[in-house]
């Protein structure tokens, strides 16, 4: 009977291991995370909005750039009356024209809407930097989730077969009549215990690969048959330690939020000067050529036509106060646009204390549990030595085997945590990871082997393995 439960448990795993590594669809992608970054800036369904925003904010320059340009006009009316009075006049009439339009004054219009056309533009770029950058910072912490699911994924298959082996062992026991019976059901509950925790590792990164996906612009459903990331390499610690005086400043001058708030002032300062021109005079010179009918036939002929040129002239001297309307919600419309302002160097500057928080925490916690790890592993060989010399109790050996995958699982964390705030640091400050000086680069063999010494921490204990 308690071989056939080993063996359900075996399989289990066995079966939870193979849903992580297969495929939802096609063949997976395997990409660094330098190439899933990459992959995301390209096909990023909100990146990709984005950039069509941007092509459409410059439309609006080019429509704006309309007004310094002269147009060309033409038109046309013919006209036949059916019945009309006994006159010497001609019963209808006809003319048609084709002139050329240009602004001469417009009250400061054309100028203000060329300025925020370019503004909205500029805007736009930078909006688009600001997506790119909150894009690629998710795709880092969801490409450090992947690995850490996937390192639980270890630990606890790990747990899980010390607790088989601790299960045969007190089983062999109990069939020398060494043990009793509650030491083989204690040792099934615990092995019981660490499945709902397989099986929610495997759930989260299942979660992790669809969330990859979806930042990458991938497909995710085996129906269409779409690739899903494969992240190569694992999850380790990158020591690095940025200034914060020199990361504030840099935040403060390089966050697109910052700029493209500024430039909303810039873009209500301009609509002042556009709604303030519906009460100045406006000027239009043109020249063309006309077509006309006259109908009285004693001033001349049906057919004339000739050269014209003049000029257009309107002044908008009383409108019942809409320009001062419009002007005062313009005026509110910038003093919103200030609060913003300050708003956002406010939560810039938040990010990147925040950003230095969690670094410092995840030190902490790191520095901690790396030693620990080790003690743990040491204390659950000692404990199944006393337990085998008869100094020591099965609840021991259990508590040290809970153990040993907590403070793994808290060190993998640490080091999750520490990555990520990293990222969320180049995010705030904006600049690239190589900046902040985590980003990949190339190492020689001897850089790579002592790297792998000394910070891939996510490999577990050889001591959890000896028996």
């Amino acid at each position: 009977m308690q071989n056939k439960r080993m063996f359900r448990v075996v399989a289990v795993a066995l079966l939870l291991a193979c849903a992580g590594s297969a495929p939802l669809g096609a063949a997976p992608l395997n990409l660094s995370l330098d190439q899933a970054v990459t992959l995301a800036k390209k096909q990023n369904r909100e990146i990709q909005i984005a950039r069509k925003q941007l092509e459409a904010a410059h439309g609006s320059v080019i429509e704006a750039r309309a007004g310094y340009l002269p147009s060309v006009v033409s038109s046309g009316l013919l006209r036949k009356r059916e019945q009309q009075e006994q006159s010497r006049l001609r019963g209808d009439d006809y003319n048609a024209s084709l002139r050329v339009v240009q602004n001469v004054y417009t009250g400061g219009a054309v100028k203000g809407r060329m300025a925020i056309g370019r503004l909205n533009e500029a805007k736009r770029a930078l909006e688009l930097n600001a997506i790119i950058d909150r894009v690629s910072m998710d795709l880092r912490v969801a490409y450090y989730d992947l690995l850490l699911n996937r390192a639980n994924i270890d630990v606890r298959l790990q747990s899980v077969r010390v607790m088989e082996e601790e299960l045969k062992s007190q089983q062999d026991r109990f069939v020398a009549g060494t043990v009793g019976k509650l030491n083989v059901r204690r040792a099934d509950v615990a092995l019981a215990n660490e499945q709902p925790e397989l099986i929610d590792a495997q759930t989260r990164l299942q979660n992790s690969y669809l969330r990859l996906n979806e930042l990458c612009g991938l497909e995710s459903t085996a129906a269409a048959h779409a690739p899903r990331i494969e992240p190569s390499g694992r999850l380790e610690y990158q020591p690095r330690h940025p200034d914060l005086t020199e990361c504030l400043a840099y935040a403060s001058v390089s966050r697109p939020e910052i700029r493209a708030r500024e430039i909303d002032v810039e873009i209500e300062d301009q609509q002042l000067i556009v709604d303030r021109s519906e009460l100045r005079p406006r000027v239009e010179a043109f020249t063309g050529y006309e077509v006309y009918s006259e109908r009285d036939p004693e001033v001349g002929s049906d057919f004339n036509h000739g050269y014209v040129v003049g000029l257009n002239a309107s002044w908008h001297i009383f409108d019942g106060f809409a320009t001062r309307g419009r002007m005062q919600a313009t005026r509110a419309r910038r003093d919103a646009a200030l609060h913003a302002l300050e708003s956002a160097k406010l939560q810039v500057e938040s990010d990147v204390r925040s950003a230095f928080f969690e670094i410092e925490q995840a030190d902490r916690v790191l520095q901690s549990e790396t030693q620990n790890v080790q003690n743990a592993s040491e204390s659950l060989e000692m404990a199944r030595g006393n337990l085998g010399a008869g100094l020591g109790t099965q609840l021991d050996v259990l508590q040290a085997a809970a153990d040993v995958t907590r403070t793994r699982t808290t060190r993998l964390s640490a080091i999750y945590l520490h990555n990520v705030a990293m990222a969320r640091l180049a995010r705030a400050t904006a600049r690239t990871p190589a900046a902040l000086g985590f980003g990949a680069k190339k190492q020689t063999p001897v850089e790579a082997k002592r790297h792998a010494q000394l910070f891939d921490v996510a490999r577990p204990p050889a001591a959890l393995d000896a028996r």
